[in-house]
């Protein structure tokens, strides 16, 4: 069977979110396994990587993301034009995201706006603010 592109699956992510109550997305993934779910999407983040966005800067990137009452950390660590995806914590990050996953897939499926959440409280940075507007400019979005 041929791997699906990268469109194909941020359109089955925005489908999964699209007019879904937080419960409904969070049931949603919990049915189909937290560790499963996130993994796949901090995947396709590390392959919608443009490594001439990034304009040669390395950066590790933490995330931690709240499914009920269980929080799944995740790392993208860039680095010589690659991105890589580590699972937990460990080591300084250049900045920290937190949120919950409903607000997780709604923004990495482009339904919610990065400002947006950081101003309503759905969205938690600590470390360097301008680099995590900046760096997300690094992967490809969907058309």
């Amino acid at each position: 069977m041929a791997e699906r592109s990268i469109e194909d699956r941020q359109g089955d992510l925005m489908a999964m979110v699209q007019g879904r109550s937080d419960e409904q997305i969070t049931a949603g993934v919990e049915a189909r396994g937290a560790e499963k779910v996130l993994g796949r999407i901090f995947d396709g983040m590390a392959e919608a990587f443009v490594p001439e966005r990034a304009a040669g800067q390395d950066a590790v990137i933490q995330y931690h993301v709240a499914v009920s009452d269980t929080t799944h950390s995740y790392r993208l660590k860039v680095a010589n034009g690659k991105c890589e995806v580590l699972r937990g914590t460990g080591g300084p990050a250049r900045v920290t995201l937190t949120m919950a996953v409903p607000d997780f897939l709604r923004l990495v499926a482009g339904e919610l706006g990065g400002m947006w959440a950081l101003m309503t409280g759905k969205l938690k940075v600590q470390g360097d603010l301008l680099f995590a507007r900046t760096m997300q400019g690094w992967f490809r979005q969907r058309r």
